[in-house]
């Protein structure tokens, strides 16, 4: 166990996550242009990109490209100016870094190297869209970019589809309607499902209903944009009732082929949810039924 305090005298510099606009750039925080400024070094996913915003706030410290094509690469030479006393600023293209974008790995790495690791808040297209999308907002499971291929998309999805909250994924305008049309297969029609488009740009758009009626609105609009999609999640089963007859019926089934009564009753309570001693007590009801 370590306890690491983000502020103080350290002997490395330290690593600050720093989440950028996700389309209005005055959704940057005055805390994070002035880490921005004050770091030694920013890496960045795309310098060109990120260039943007340092021009429009006045920003001048270097960049470094940062991206999972050189995260290997990167990696020890980021660490080597941490420990050597350097605070680096890693940023992404648009919101969190770290969150389906460079910066895991990084992380990791500082943190088994003692090097402190400090994160601002700010900008998060997931949350973004959760907190009006009008679904449940709690708990809920952020999923990310979904697999290209259709069969191993089809795969990804029937492992989140039916927890029980809302999930959130990711996913570009160029495949947003295959991506509606295989949860179709997966989910069905009647899921209530949301995509949000242009988060905090002058476009931006919540698209609600059922996944059959949304998937039929993005197959004939193809709006553009970046999507979040957040699906509901499944409606909870319906209580299965069982009469006393039934309960009866289904323990004397079970004894008639071997099982044990207590056993049977176990297994009957499970399947009823029934009490396990009430499902006993109706087995011994009928037992002395017979015996008059």
């Amino acid at each position: 166990m370590h306890v690491q305090r983000s502020f103080g005298p350290h002997d490395t510099g330290t690593l600050y996550l720093v989440p950028t606009p996700i389309g209005n750039l005055g959704d940057f925080s005055p805390r994070a242009v002035d880490v921005m400024r004050s770091v030694d070094v920013i890496a960045a996913e795309d310098t060109r990109n990120t260039q943007k915003l340092l021009t429009h706030y006045d920003i001048t410290t270097h960049q470094i490209s940062f991206h999972e094509h050189n995260t290997q690469e990167r990696i020890p030479q980021l660490l080597a100016r941490l420990q050597a006393g350097e605070s680096i600023a890693q940023v992404s293209d648009a919101g969190m870094p770290a969150i389906s974008d460079p910066g895991q790995e990084l992380v990791a790495a500082c943190v088994a190297a003692n090097i402190p690791v400090v994160a601002l808040p700010g900008p998060n297209a997931g949350l973004t869209a959760l907190i009006a999308s009008g679904l449940v907002t709690q708990p809920f499971a952020f999923i990310g970019f979904l697999p290209r291929k259709a069969q191993e998309q089809k795969t990804f999805l029937q492992q989140f589809a039916e927890l029980p909250m809302t999930t959130i994924y990711y996913e570009s305008p160029m495949r947003i309607a295959k991506t509606l049309a295989r949860f179709t297969e997966v989910v069905g029609g009647d899921r209530q499902i949301v995509v949000a488009r242009e988060l905090t740009k002058k476009f931006e758009s919540y698209i609600r209903g059922t996944v059959a009626e949304v998937a039929d609105y993005v197959a004939a609009n193809a709006p553009k944009g970046e999507m979040v999609i957040l699906l509901a999640p499944p409606a909870p089963a319906a209580p299965v009732t069982w009469s006393a007859a039934a309960v009866q019926d289904a323990v004397a089934d079970r004894v008639a082929h071997g099982e044990k009564p207590t056993k049977a009753a176990k297994a009957v309570a499970q399947e009823s949810g029934w009490h396990r001693q009430d499902v006993y007590q109706e087995y011994l009801t009928t037992q002395d039924r017979k015996q008059e």
